[in-house]
């Protein structure tokens, strides 16, 4: 199959780019790609939170009061849980929220994904995407030329003018095509993608 590429203008090119149907023409698998989304967000996570138990707070070595007679509840360290400034009951521990997901359902929900954006034209292919200077309102002008809004900008060239122009915009991402994830894909209401990206993907996932 074919794809149509766009000039930076917004004009339909005479130009096309050939493309593997196994890659940009795979049935939409919905479960898979939820498996694939929520993987990678998951492996995002720190994990690093923790508390401490009433066995890791200081203090509370000594009894606060007398067992009896003194007419107040019966306490044996002032670093009890129901303490103000003791220990944490059920105490979070550090963690990996990482899931597993095998490289072949990785590269399939991959490939569904650039299948069902081709499907509801919501990949826009660009012969290329560059940038003179660092200039956010250029950007801007380009973007608005192909009537994108919330975008989410993969090339296979990241230049330091093209990346400081999109870094205060925040509706629009931008990656290179190597560390392309299924979230960036996802996120945003379209994909506007470097011809040579697209020779990139079909490399990898075909």
């Amino acid at each position: 199959m074919e794809l149509g590429l766009t000039t930076a203008t917004g004009k339909a090119s005479k130009k096309s780019v050939e493309v593997s149907d196994v890659v940009f023409g795979a049935d939409f698998n919905e479960s898979l790609v939820h498996q694939a989304v929520t993987a990678y967000l998951a492996g995002a996570r720190a994990g690093t939170r923790a508390h401490k138990n009433r066995a890791e707070v200081s203090g509370g070595g000594r009894k606060p009061w007398r067992q009896k007679g003194t007419g107040r509840a019966r306490s044996g360290t002032i670093r009890s849980p129901i303490w103000t400034g003791g220990g944490k009951t059920f105490a979070s521990r550090p963690q990996d929220w990482s899931q597993k997901l095998n490289r072949k359902m990785y590269r399939a929900a991959m490939r569904s994904i650039l299948s069902e954006l081709v499907r509801q034209e919501r990949l826009v292919v660009i012969d290329d995407l560059k940038m003179d200077a660092p200039k956010t309102k250029e950007l801007v002008e380009k973007l608005n030329g192909l009537g994108l809004d919330s975008v989410m900008i993969v090339t296979h060239d990241l230049n330091e003018a093209l990346f400081l122009s999109a870094r205060n915009l925040h509706k629009v991402g931008l990656c290179e095509v190597g560390y392309v994830d299924p979230v960036a894909l996802v996120g945003h209401d379209k994909v506007l993608i470097t011809a040579e990206s697209v020779e990139k993907l079909q490399e990898v996932l075909a």
